[in-house]
């Protein structure tokens, strides 16, 4: 049975103090670890988040990380630096590093290779956007998404990587994909999946979904039988309802 995280990506937001307030009240709606919880605050805050959920259950992860090791890489962070302060995941291929930043698939993918390689456990984000789904083409633009940025991993290694599923037109804008278009998306991941390694792997393998996600919605979300937990955006800035939506997982 797949275990069930609640991973919340606090993007460029929060000062020092209140991402340490935010990491100990996360710490403190944690439990007894019933869920894996993820927290990734921007880089500048990872040391001091890590130190604030130590003994919690609490992991820590980086929203990003560079693909290349320590050196002449101006403004870039190692996956050295991010486990010297206590990262065990990284998110990879954010929308935002795609639409925004304008990372490619193959940019995306040598960041996986890095990550798996420095033992630490890849987030891969996959989505959409509007214009593609309404033109029909949510599983073409996720799946050649999901082939070129995982070019290259095998079978062992991709039994690290959890996969989050974030439509980008229901990132940040109070839409959301309804549990049915998002168990349809889940679903057909985990089938291609299936494809290009095996059933058994793609069975074991954690599939998130993303985008507007709140203690309203989640128990609905997570009730959907490929939906394995949630990368969670505004609500993860809020130790209340990041917790409702920890609940809502713990529950499912």
């Amino acid at each position: 049975m797949r275990r069930p995280l609640i991973a919340g990506n606090w993007k460029m937001n929060l000062d020092r103090e209140a991402a340490v307030s935010l990491a100990r009240g996360v710490g403190a709606a944690a439990g007894d670890g019933e869920v894996d919880v993820l927290v990734c605050p921007t880089f500048v805050h990872l040391d001091a988040v890590a130190q604030a959920v130590n003994d919690a259950n609490v992991h820590v992860g980086s929203q990003d990380v560079y693909f290349e090791g320590n050196g002449a890489f101006t403004g870039e962070t190692s996956t050295d630096m991010i486990k010297d302060v206590g990262c065990t995941y990284v998110i990879l291929g954010h929308s935002e590093r795609r639409n925004v930043i304008g990372e490619s698939d193959e940019l995306i993918c040598k960041k996986v290779h890095a990550a798996l390689a420095a033992g630490l456990l890849p987030i891969l984000c996959v989505g959409e956007l509007l214009e593609q789904r309404e033109a029909g083409q949510t599983m073409d633009v996720v799946k050649s998404q999901i082939e070129g940025s995982l070019k290259g991993v095998d079978a062992v290694q991709m039994s690290k990587i959890v996969v989050a599923y974030e439509p980008v037109w229901a990132i940040g804008t109070g839409k959301t994909a309804s549990p049915e278009q998002a168990q349809e998306v889940h679903a057909d991941i985990r089938s291609l999946l299936a494809r290009l390694y095996n059933q058994e792997l793609a069975d074991g393998v954690r599939i998130l979904y993303g985008g507007s996600v709140k203690p309203a919605n989640a128990a609905d979300l997570m009730a959907c039988g490929d939906i394995d937990g949630a990368l969670v955006g505004g609500a993860s800035l809020k130790a209340d309802s990041f917790a409702g939506i920890i609940e809502a997982a713990a529950s499912a």
